[in-house]
């Protein structure tokens, strides 16, 4: 059994592996749109019970997923086992009682509520670990909303809180009305828009731990996508502009330089794109649905980098270095 190392994120007493799950690919995608192809509950579910076996026993999910097939395929995965299991999800992307995405976002305290009760029964669970507010509702003062899920604190429907994918300014707004112990952000070599932005600074300075979603680049760093027809026909990666005709190849020129440097080490491409994620001392959330790529990236974070090799992996993929807009226009 490989135990991974545990730090703390955040100061209020959360405590986690380096390493955790993103379970986003598990199920079926938003609204019809597969994430990252076809999903297979039976390699799911083995995949979720060999993360435990394996130390990653944090796992990442949230009520848009599926929507909501993702929260009960993992409170399928824990029961029984509720205990040895960190479990965040998220809300925030408004669901309407038919289990569909309005296309909207919704922070707004009675919403907080909603949505809490609603993941609960979801997980099988009387409390989460860490919830998220998934994304920024521009209606609604981050006050409000943090606010509102402070309230669950309380309670003790929720343990911890944390933000996702919002800019310094509100960061601080929101870790002044209740901790905020994590932030979730995108973040890999391929896009380190927290550098540029300065955010990642910000969450250090304020002790709020930082967890990288998508580390390799939506499985592009893997190396093992050649051509945008390597997406599977209702692949939700299709719709992103770094994946899309001129950009696709330029980007790839720049993981064949990685995949170079990750053979003289004698490891894959995407395990020493993890490798320097987690050298930046944040946790990382990879996501797989595969028993064989959990394994993978688990040997990742064994993998150690001299100042050289990550001085090198900065001139290959230095920051603003990928082409392309990170999301579709709108999303």
């Amino acid at each position: 059994m490989n135990i991974l190392k545990k730090v703390a994120i955040g100061s209020q007493g959360l405590e986690v592996p380096v390493e955790g799950l993103g379970c986003m690919g598990m199920t079926g995608g938003i609204n019809g749109m597969s994430v990252y192809g076809e999903a297979d509950e039976k390699e799911s579910l083995a995949t979720l019970h060999r993360a435990l076996e394996l130390g990653v026993n944090m796992l990442d999910t949230a009520d848009l997923y599926g929507p909501m097939l993702n929260e009960r395929l993992v409170g399928k995965a824990i029961a029984g086992k509720r205990e040895q299991f960190i479990v965040a999800t998220k809300f925030g992307f408004e669901i309407d009682d038919n289990e569909t995405w309005t296309g909207k976002y919704n922070g707004r305290p009675e919403y907080v509520r909603k949505s809490v009760e609603r993941s609960l029964r979801n997980l099988r669970t009387d409390y989460i670990d860490l919830y998220y507010l998934h994304r920024l509702d521009p209606e609604t003062p981050i006050e409000d909303t943090v606010g509102a899920m402070s309230r669950l604190v309380e309670e003790g429907k929720v343990r911890y809180l944390g933000l996702s994918e919002v800019p310094a300014d509100i960061l601080r707004r929101g870790h002044a009305v209740h901790p905020i112990s994590a932030l979730e952000t995108e973040y890999s070599l391929f896009d380190r828009r927290v550098e540029e932005e300065g955010i990642l600074e910000v969450a250090r300075e304020m002790g709020i731990g930082f967890v990288a979603y998508s580390p390799l680049g939506r499985g592009f760093l893997s190396g093992d996508i050649k051509t945008p027809d390597d997406f599977e026909a209702n692949d939700s990666r299709r719709f992103f502009p770094r994946y899309q005709g001129e950009n696709f190849y330029k980007n790839l020129a720049l993981v064949e330089k990685l995949k170079a440097l990750a053979d003289t080490k004698g490891v894959t491409a995407a395990q020493l794109a993890l490798a320097w994620v987690l050298a930046q001392d944040v946790v990382v959330i990879p996501g797989t649905k595969r028993r064989k790529y959990l394994e993978a990236n688990v040997a990742a974070a064994s993998i150690s980098l001299s100042q050289q090799e990550l001085n090198e992996l900065d001139a290959i993929m230095p920051v603003g270095s990928a082409t392309g807009a990170a999301y579709p226009a709108g999303f």
